[in-house]
C-alpha cells in the first residue's frame, strides 16, 4: 500500500487516521538529514521528554547512510528501546490511537512505530474495597503495563508468561493473560485462548464485566460470580503461583482470577498474613457469617409463621404485638431501602457522606418504628445482615446472597415450610450449576468431594503453593 512517494504515504495515513478532524491527533512535520518526515501521535498520551530527546538525536546525529531502509534506520538511528517497523495500515492506526507514535520518512515504504506512550493514572495505593490489616499497601491502577509490572515484581521466574490479546473491533482493548507455564492447566488455557479469539464485539463497553459476559454467554441467569475480582497484586501473584490464570484488562484497576469456586471468592489476603490459627479463625468466621446472612431473616419469618415449631429457647424471637404491615413486607421494604441508602451514599459528596448516612439511618429507622411501618426486631435482623455482608469484599457475591435470601423469603411467605425447602433446593442448584471456565463444579472441592483440598480451603494450614 505504501510507496516511495512521501506525499502519497502522508495522505494515506492522514486519511486513515482522519487527523484533520481531531484536534488532539497531531501531525508534526520534520526534516531529518534533508529528508522530509512526519510524526503522528495523540496529544496527552506522549512522553514529551523522551520524544524531545529522540528528535534532538535525529537533528544532530542522523547521517545519509542511515537511510538504507526503514528497518536499518530503526536499528541504526533510533535511540529508543521499543521500536517496530510495519506497513500494515490497520495496525498503524490502532497503535497510534493507543498512544504509540508513527514516524514516516521520505523514500521509505514502511512506517516506524515508537512506543513513547504514557497514560494518565492515579497513584498506586491500597484499594478501598480490598484492604488488609497486614501486608503490602499497593494496588492495581487503570494502566495495563503498570499492573503487569506489579506482578513481575513479585514473581521473578522465567515460567511466568504474559500473553497479549486485543478484543473489540472498535475499542481494540488490550488484555493480558498471565500464568505459570509449569503449573497452569493446559486444557483450561487452550479453552480460554479459543474463547478470547472468538469474541466478536464492537467494544468492551463495561470493561471487565463485558469480557466476562462474552466468555460466559449462556449463564446470565445465574447471579453467582463466574470469576474472582481482586485489586491486590499480592493476591493475584499468589493465585498465579497456585496454578491459576489471571486476566488483566486495560483501564480496569483489578484482576480476574480463573478458575474460581465459591471458596476462592470468599478468601481474603488477611487469611494468609496472620498465623495459621488466626487465619483459620478468620476463614471459619467468614463462612459462618455468610451462611447467617442468607438464612437468618427467612428462618425468622418461618418461625413467625409456625410458632408451634419454634423451640422453647428460641421463642424470644417471636413478636408479641400485632403488626400493621406483615413482617414479610417489612423485610422486603428494608431490603430495597438499604440498597437505596447505599446508592444515595455513592452519589453523595464525600464531605457529606458520613453525616448524612448516620442521620438518614437514625431518622428513617426511628420514624419507621414509631409510625408502625416496621418493627424493631425487623430492623435488628436487617442491620445484622447488612453489616455482615461486609465481611467479604466481593459485591457481586454479596448481591448473589441477597437474591438467594429474597427467594427464600418469597417462597417461605407463600408456601410456608415447603416454600423454604424448595427455595433452599433452588439456591443449591444455582450454586452447583454455576460452572467455571474449566467446567469444574462451583462448589469444588466440596462437590465432588476432595478431602485434602477441602481442608486446605476451609483451614489456614499453610500459605498458597
Amino acid at each position: 500500500m505504501f510507496t516511495t512517494d512521501y506525499n502519497t504515504n502522508l495522505k494515506i495515513i492522514s486519511d486513515a487516521l482522519r487527523s484533520e478532524q481531531s484536534f488532539d491527533l497531531v501531525k508534526r512535520d520534520l526534516i531529518i538529514a534533508d529528508r522530509k518526515a512526519a510524526l503522528f501521535f495523540i496529544d496527552g498520551l506522549l512522553k514529551d521528554d523522551i520524544t524531545e530527546k529522540i528528535l534532538e538525536f535525529f537533528y544532530k546525529n542522523v547521517k545519509s547512510e542511515n537511510f538504507k531502509s526503514a528497518l536499518y534506520f530503526a536499528q541504526s538511528a533510533v535511540p529508543y528501546v521499543e521500536v517496530e517497523v510495519t506497513s500494515d495500515l490497520k495496525k498503524i492506526c490502532t497503535d497510534v490511537l493507543s498512544g504509540i507514535s508513527a514516524l514516516i520518512i521520505e523514500d521509505f515504504t514502511e512506517v516506524i512505530l515508537l512506543d513513547t506512550r504514557t497514560y494518565p493514572q492515579r497513584s498506586t495505593s491500597e484499594p478501598d474495597n480490598d484492604k488488609v490489616l497486614r501486608g503490602s499497601r499497593d494496588g492495581f491502577v487503570e494502566t495495563l503495563i503498570n499492573n503487569t509490572a506489579l506482578i513481575r515484581r513479585r514473581i521473578r521466574d522465567t515460567n511466568l508468561t504474559v500473553k497479549a490479546y486485543s478484543v473489540g473491533t472498535q475499542s481494540h482493548t488490550d488484555i493480558a493473560v498471565i500464568y505459570m507455564e509449569n503449573k497452569v492447566d493446559k486444557k483450561l488455557l487452550a479453552n480460554l485462548d479459543k474463547r478470547l479469539k472468538a469474541i466478536d464485539v464492537p467494544s468492551l463497553t463495561m470493561n471487565q464485566q463485558s469480557l466476562v459476559e462474552a466468555l460466559y454467554k449462556n449463564l446470565w441467569y445465574n447471579p453467582f460470580p463466574k470469576v474472582k475480582h481482586t485489586e491486590r497484586p499480592d493476591t493475584t501473584a499468589s493465585a498465579i503461583l497456585d496454578g491459576n490464570i489471571v486476566i488483566l484488562v486495560d483501564n480496569a484497576p483489578s484482576a480476574l482470577l480463573l478458575p474460581t469456586s465459591i471458596f476462592d471468592v470468599l478468601e481474603e489476603a488477611d487469611d494468609y498474613y496472620f498465623p495459621p490459627v488466626t487465619g483459620t479463625y478468620l476463614k471459619l468466621a467468614r463462612y459462618f457469617i455468610t451462611i447467617v446472612t442468607v438464612l437468618i431473616t427467612p428462618l425468622w419469618l418461618l418461625a413467625l409463621q409456625n410458632p408451634d415449631y419454634c423451640p422453647e429457647f428460641f421463642r424470644f424471637v417471636l413478636l408479641d404485638e400485632p403488626q400493621n404491615i406483615p413482617v414479610f413486607w417489612q423485610l422486603i421494604l428494608m431490603e430495597v431501602g438499604i440498597d437505596g441508602l447505599r446508592l444515595a451514599a455513592l452519589n453523595t459528596p464525600n464531605s457529606l457522606t458520613t453525616p448524612l448516612s448516620i442521620i438518614g439511618a437514625i431518622a428513617l429507622s426511628e420514624f419507621a418504628v414509631e409510625s408502625g411501618w416496621v418493627s424493631m426486631e425487623a430492623i435488628l435482623y436487617m442491620a445484622l445482615v447488612t453489616v455482615a455482608n461486609f465481611t467479604q469484599p466481593n459485591f457481586e457475591l454479596g448481591y448473589s446472597f441477597k437474591f438467594c435470601r429474597v427467594l427464600l423469603l418469597v417462597l417461605t411467605y407463600i408456601f410456608n415450610v415447603w416454600g423454604f425447602i424448595i427455595a433452599f433446593i433452588i439456591n443449591l442448584v444455582l450454586l452447583c450449576t454455576n460452572r467455571t471456565l474449566s467446567s469444574k463444579s462451583y462448589l469444588y472441592p466440596l462437590v465432588p468431594f476432595n478431602g485434602k483440598e477441602f481442608l486446605r480451603k476451609i483451614l489456614r494450614i499453610r500459605n498458597p503453593r
